[in-house]
């Protein structure tokens, strides 16, 4: 619709000669504008965030703890499987040190029998402290 018709006026007219009507308030003024920066609450609240990371690292704390448990009883299970073992392994190295200590001394015998005063297996070194034997591979042929 025209202008000249929602004015209740026939036919095309200049606007110089049509009424003023001017925009104003409604009644009782417009709404409130709001101007404050206002972001939604989307998502927990702080407090449930913080309960939940607490409950996520205690269960994980609770789950170390078990595994602890599990890798200590493992390990003492090997150490105790080692010390049943040990006298067995100590005593078959016992047994090859005597026999290449026999070997050794032997060789010495052999080696010294001409020097005047050659004790065999005697120590070299001349101290009261006692030093246990060397219980490497005894190799007189590379000395």
């Amino acid at each position: 619709m025209t202008e000249a018709v929602v004015r209740n006026k026939p036919g095309m007219v200049s606007v110089k000669d049509m009424p003023v009507l001017q925009d104003g308030p409604p009644p009782g003024g417009f709404p409130p504008v709001r101007y404050a920066r206002r972001i939604p609450t989307k998502g927990p609240s702080a407090v449930a965030i913080f309960l939940a990371a607490f409950g996520a690292f205690s269960y994980g704390m609770y789950q170390v703890g078990k595994g602890n448990k599990i890798r200590r009883a493992l390990k003492e299970e090997k150490y105790a499987a080692r010390r049943a073992i040990l006298p067995i392994l100590q005593a078959e190295e016992d047994k090859r040190f005597v026999e290449q200590y026999k070997k050794y001394l032997d060789e010495e015998a052999r080696i010294m029998k001409d020097v005047p005063g050659w004790k065999i297996g005697e120590s070299v070194y001349h101290s009261k402290r006692w030093t246990p034997p060397a219980t490497g591979e005894l190799r007189p042929d590379v000395w």
